[in-house]
């Protein structure tokens, strides 16, 4: 409590002022897959990351136990075989980390996501890696590591949501991104965190809780691109002060999850 009083005096001298998109680090995530992520809210994400890319800002995908089996994708993106290098020793470090704590990376979906559709890892990975758009892989850091950007980069994590976000935020995300079709709420507080629905049926259902709706790709032939433009629109008007469903819910204060000591997927 006295740290955090110590640093009241210089957060009250923070005033907003503008600043080109290029700040923008944004932290990308998906939680409560469904079948229709990977051809709807995910690959829409993805263009909105291309087009950030594009103005000089920083998108960070995690969550490394979900792009297994499908890291090579990301390797043949990496901007050069150190960075693609260092991906795979992570992947190498789970599958000992995993192995460790009688655990396997096949361990994966959980139930929620087979409901939804999703019947392997595999097919999981696939779905999740596309978050990442299209350009190429800068650089990939350790969990909560500082992330100078800018590009397209991966931070380690595990695969539950919070921790993956806690993590991202403390590497300096500064809005949040978060694709579901089962209807997982986030808030993620300090940073607004937008939830982009990869369903027609569940955004209905949870309209007050979902800030964007991903499912017209498929109910009404939008294009992934002008989707990713619309994703691209709400994160610039979030930053700049547009409130996403959760804070004006006042949502988002028990998800602060550090990486917890034993075996977390």
């Amino acid at each position: 409590m006295e740290r955090v009083k110590a640093m009241l005096p210089a957060a009250n001298e923070a005033t907003r002022q503008p600043v080109p998109a290029s700040q923008i680090k944004l932290a990308l995530q998906c939680g409560g897959s469904d079948g229709y992520s990977g051809i709807t809210a995910n690959p829409a994400l993805g263009a909105a990351v291309d087009k950030l890319v594009r103005h000089g800002g920083t998108a960070i995908l995690s969550e490394t136990p979900e792009i297994y089996g499908a890291e090579h994708l990301l390797t043949r993106r990496a901007v050069s075989r150190e960075v693609g290098e260092k991906l795979l020793e992570r992947i190498r470090w789970w599958e000992d980390y995993t192995a460790r704590n009688s655990g396997t990376m096949d361990n994966n979906p959980s139930p929620g996501n087979k409901e939804g559709g999703l019947t392997t890892i595999l097919e999981k990975s696939l779905g999740a890696a596309a978050k990442g758009g299209t350009t190429r892989l800068e650089n990939v850091y350790g969990y909560a590591e500082p992330i100078e950007g800018p590009g397209f980069v991966f931070m380690d994590s595990p695969g539950y949501d919070p921790c993956s976000v806690t993590g991202q935020i403390a590497s300096g995300a500064n809005v949040v991104c978060f694709t579901t079709g089962r209807g997982s709420v986030s808030g993620f507080k300090p940073s607004p965190s937008l939830k982009l629905c990869t369903n027609s049926t569940t955004y209905q259902r949870m309209s007050e809780d979902m800030d964007i709706n991903c499912g017209p790709v498929l109910d009404e032939g939008v294009s992934v691109e002008e989707m990713g433009d619309r994703i691209f629109d709400l994160v610039l008007r979030t930053a700049s002060g547009e409130q996403s469903c959760s804070e004006a819910l006042d949502f988002g204060d028990n998800e602060f999850v550090p990486w917890q000591i034993g075996a977390v997927m």
